[in-house]
């Protein structure tokens, strides 16, 4: 038989090991406390939740500790988030249609962190409703506001639909899609710019592939309601606003047979004339919202972008007709590839518009 200072020492181990892995207490973190900092267009139906729309749009904290958590249900399932710790993209996490607490990071080192939730999917893939962090430790202040800030109206290419599909089919299914590698997140982060994504794969100024256009949804909180919309005055105005539009309607203005075509034109082709003056008015548009704002118009990287397009000419004469001086144009280089653009073509695009930027505005 074994001596009972044995079995004494097993229990006391069995202890120890216990209260090691045991959480800490945690601190629980409500969505409208001060120090969440949220990051685009946040719906914030009660104090005790946040919704998550638009690609782009994140949630961080400052905290003290060594684990946090977050509390988060999805209407669809299909909502995908980059987990972005201390500034590094670490996991993904897809948030369930059950409410769930999910583990963020733990095992950290002792002393301050910094968590992001990063929406990398699109609005019609889910909305995500954020309930609140929970942090082993304690809770910091939040960071000081970013000086800069920049706005995007885009397309699939701004969404940075798949990606991450190097297999031929532009799938945007599971993790394909990424918003945090798209060449507009790319440009914001470079420019440590607040970054606002107002983004629909399909979406078109004149027609899209889908039922909304760009001037119907540009304006709202929940792209998915019309009753809902963004105020403009809320928080600061963008110092720059990109707009990257057209790709979509350069096909479809092409196919007669196309519902959206039908519905938008009838039987008649738009011409030169009708996409010059739609597009103006959507610049208008954003020019009545941010008075003070550079506005670049901006086309790329697929074939809209190809030597012999008429669409850069159809910006140019737009831009040039508006007469307004904080108004620009910037073409990104044609990929010359099929499908949309992947990580590497989405990073030469983001270059191309960094290089525009420091050379021509003073921000």
């Amino acid at each position: 038989m074994r001596s009972s200072s044995f079995y004494y020492f097993c229990a006391f181990l069995l202890v120890l090991l216990t209260s090691r892995c045991a959480p800490s207490k945690m601190t629980v973190v409500g969505p409208q406390d001060p120090n969440v900092a949220y990051m685009g267009r946040v719906g914030k139906p009660s104090p005790q939740a946040a919704e998550l729309y638009w690609s782009g749009t994140s949630v961080k904290l400052n905290f003290s500790g060594t684990a946090v958590q977050a509390r988060l249900k999805d209407n669809t399932g299909k909502s995908f988030y980059n987990v972005i710790l201390d500034g590094d993209s670490v996991r993904v996490i897809q948030a369930d249609t059950a409410l769930k607490l999910y583990s963020l990071a733990s095992g950290l080192k002792p002393g301050k962190h910094t968590i992001e939730l990063f929406k990398r999917t699109e609005w019609d893939k889910g909305t995500t409703t954020f309930y609140g962090f929970e942090v082993a430790s304690k809770v910091l202040p939040p960071d000081l506001p970013k000086k800069r800030k920049i706005e995007f109206y885009g397309n699939s290419i701004t969404a940075g639909y798949a990606v991450h599909d190097y297999s031929g089919k532009d799938s945007w299914e599971g993790t394909n899609t990424n918003n945090y590698l798209s060449y507009a997140a790319l440009a914001a982060r470079h420019f440590n710019a607040d970054y606002s994504c107002i983004c629909k794969s399909g979406i078109g100024i004149t027609v899209s592939w889908e039922r909304w256009i760009m001037p119907e949804i540009y304006d709202r909180l929940n792209p998915a309601d019309p009753a809902s919309k963004w105020d403009f005055a809320q928080g600061p105005a963008p110092d720059v606003v990109v707009i990257n539009l057209l790709q979509n309607d350069s096909w479809i203005v092409n196919l007669p047979n196309n519902q959206e075509y039908k519905r938008r034109f009838g039987d008649t082709k738009p011409t030169e004339e009708f996409i010059i003056t739609a597009y103006q008015n959507f610049v208008k548009r954003i020019r009545g919202k941010y008075p003070n704002a550079h506005i670049i118009a901006a086309l790329g990287n697929m074939d809209i972008a190809r030597e012999g397009s008429p669409w850069p000419d159809y910006v140019q004469k737009a831009v040039a007709g508006l007469n307004d001086a904080k108004v620009y144009t910037h073409f990104m280089p044609y990929k010359n590839t099929p499908g949309h653009p992947r990580v590497e073509e989405q990073q030469a695009m983001a270059q191309s518009l960094i290089q525009f930027i420091e050379k021509t505005i003073q921000w």
